[in-house]
């Protein structure tokens, strides 16, 4: 027996690894949906799982299991992906007394750098953890077609709830004599940053700066682009600032004269909204999510890992100002066209209410 979806909405736990305050796109996304959900009267309780997901110490994952087996009957559950994914074994354990909705940023098999065998185990633990979700939301449709492919998730039980976007303020710019390049993402191999030092290496002939914002989340490979951008030469060039606050990241954007992010892959890639909102040229990969966010005008798209690809692109823009002005008004219309945050929320709060009805009674 279930409980009628006119029923009450019941409470919910939202279950998150690490540090709900990262300053990352996937946690980003985490804060707004809580936040929204809250909002919108929805009660949100936060259970947090500790450190090292989606590779905990044993000693963790065993404190995580043993939080959410202390849930009650009934609880609506949802659980971020980059926890998700390990979980296996507890969520075959929880399933048939508590409604479980995981909420998948990209399938962690496809990060970037890792050991092939690592990645075949994330892949066969996330396979076997979804088949125990009764809902999964993901936030682009790109990554439901992937998460359909690798995991054979039911289109029945698979939600699309693609991020907000805020309306921002026109960038400035940086008022010239160069170009201000912005680019905004963790220093990993995902994000690509060491594509794009080697594209701007053959761009020497440009007056150009470009700022990197994202923490250094991955040691070695920050160590790696610190190297990189010595043996070219242009330390004086590009800056690593790390992970900057709010106010920062506002006034980067808002001093910048272009936007690139180099992506191998991204699950939607929100910074690359969040530039056009700004009314920022972008250039950007990723795969078919990136795609989708530039179709509508404001950016150029470049195959992942393809330095000469982006290095043309970024050739053009350079020396090309009324083809930045085209992009800036085409990306401040595109951005309108985006749904909101509240949106989101309310697509979020929709695809719970589908998993509230599988409740066990």
């Amino acid at each position: 027996m279930t409980r009628e979806a006119s029923a009450p909405k019941v409470p919910i736990v939202f279950a998150f690894p690490g540090n709900l305050d990262m300053p990352t796109g996937g946690y980003g996304y985490d804060r707004r949906i809580i936040a929204g959900l809250r909002e919108l009267g929805r009660d949100v309780e936060l259970l947090e799982l500790g450190e090292g997901f989606p590779c905990p110490e044993p000693e963790m994952l065993r404190k995580a299991e043993t939080a959410l087996e202390a849930l009650p009957d009934g609880t609506l559950l949802v659980v971020d992906g980059l926890a998700y994914a390990v979980l296996g074994a507890v969520a075959a354990r929880l399933a048939p007394r508590i409604t479980l909705v995981c909420l998948l940023h990209h399938p962690l098999c496809l990060e970037n750098g890792l050991d092939p065998e690592l990645a075949g185990q994330l892949e066969a633990a996330e396979r076997e953890a979804l088949r125990h979700a009764h809902e999964v939301i993901v936030t682009s449709h790109a990554t439901a077609a992937r998460v359909r492919e690798l995991f054979a998730v039911p289109s029945a039980h698979l939600h699309v709830v693609e991020p907000g976007t805020d309306r921002a303020p026109q960038a400035l710019g940086s008022g010239g004599p160069g170009l201000r390049l912005l680019s905004v993402g963790s220093i990993v191999p995902r994000k690509g940053h060491d594509v794009l030092v080697e594209a701007l290496a053959g761009l020497r002939e440009f007056d150009w700066q470009l700022d990197v914002a994202g923490g250094f989340l991955d040691e070695a490979c920050h160590a790696a682009l610190v190297r990189q951008v010595t043996a070219h030469g242009l330390e004086r060039r590009i800056t690593l600032h790390g992970a900057l606050s709010s106010n920062l990241l506002e006034a980067a954007y808002a001093a910048a004269d272009l936007f690139v992010l180099a992506s191998h892959y991204e699950g939607f890639g929100m910074a690359f909204t969040e530039a056009l909102a700004r009314g920022l040229p972008v250039i950007g990969s990723g795969g078919p999510a990136v795609e989708r966010s530039l179709s509508g005008g404001g950016g150029i798209y470049v195959q992942p890992g393809s330095v000469e690809g982006l290095r043309s692109a970024l050739r053009r823009l350079m020396a090309d100002s009324a083809l930045r002005r085209q992009l800036a008004g085409e990306a401040r219309e595109a951005a309108d066209r985006m749904p909101d945050w509240t949106e989101a929320a309310r697509q979020f709060s929709a695809a719970l209410d589908a998993a509230a009805i599988r409740i066990p009674a």
